[in-house]
């Protein structure tokens, strides 16, 4: 169901690499609301992805590769995002995260540092370097919206997220010192949303990833949060009606963050 929140509005959407995305959804759910938006990933993401796919689905919009670690292909990625659409961006939506360390199953108390750099890089300074460059380049419209999607383990350790958890500290720091500093400039807004553990092929890899879901549904008096549900925040924190909302990290966890133990979780302990 549309109801027009994004009509007229212009946007970039990173990270959308299969129908497993929270990215993916949120673009639907754009171009349902009347969005006009080019779509990103990294090159090597986009070879095995089906993101032009979604690009068919959603208007034949266009997608520009970019690795969102490289100013280089960030400043090329909102010069064709503006040319294309025809005007500067109202809304971004930064939906990377990956780890070498998770990947390659290393402990946090044994990283491999270089890899730990890569982590910080494209998790966190990636989103540093898109604010930067699209700050510099004038391209985000006064008043604009950029979310960033995290998870709790920002805050609570969650042994298996490993150096993931730094990566969204981070992000969610940036978060707030960018808010500032664009909000004086241009009035663009800057969010993070903690979103419950969803299924996506990013999440999957982290271990004990169905173990972490199945206690999050039994510790959320609403239940886990769909990745549906996720872009639908999404898209109010793209419109029009969430205009003075800047610089936090907003739970969308179904009551998970704020939640000491359920009943639930209690009779599992007394059986």
């Amino acid at each position: 169901m549309s109801n027009g929140l994004l009509k007229g509005k212009k946007g970039i959407i990173f990270g959308a690499l299969n129908d497993m995305s929270i990215a993916w959804k949120v673009a639907e759910r754009a171009y349902e609301e009347g969005a006009e938006f080019t779509l990103t990933n990294a090159p090597i993401a986009m070879r095995m992805g089906e993101i032009n796919q979604l690009a068919e689905k959603c208007g034949n919009a266009l997608v520009i590769p970019a690795d969102a670690t490289s100013v280089e292909d960030l400043t090329n990625l909102f010069e064709k995002s503006v040319e294309a659409l025809g005007g500067k961006i109202d809304f971004v939506l930064h939906s990377i995260g990956m780890s070498p360390n998770v990947r390659k199953n290393k402990h946090y108390t044994d990283l491999n540092y270089d890899w730990y750099h890569k982590t910080m890089d494209v998790s966190a300074m990636s989103l540093h370097k898109t604010l930067s460059t699209a700050m510099k380049m004038d391209a985000i419209n006064d008043w604009g919206s950029v979310v960033a999607l995290t998870y709790i383990a920002a805050q609570r350790v969650f042994p298996d997220y490993n150096d993931m958890a730094d990566a969204k500290s981070l992000l969610e720091s940036i978060t707030r010192s960018f808010g500032y500093h664009y909000g004086e400039k241009s009035k663009v807004r800057i969010n993070t949303i903690s979103q419950s553990p969803t299924v996506t092929t990013a999440g999957s890899g982290v271990k004990g990833f169905d173990e972490f879901i199945s206690f999050s549904e039994q510790m959320s008096p609403l239940g886990n949060a769909s990745s549906l549900d996720c872009a639908n925040y999404c898209i109010s924190m793209f419109s029009d009606l969430t205009k003075y909302v800047t610089m936090q990290n907003l739970f969308h966890d179904g009551g998970f963050s704020n939640t000491g133990v359920t009943q639930n979780v209690i009779e599992k302990f007394t059986k």
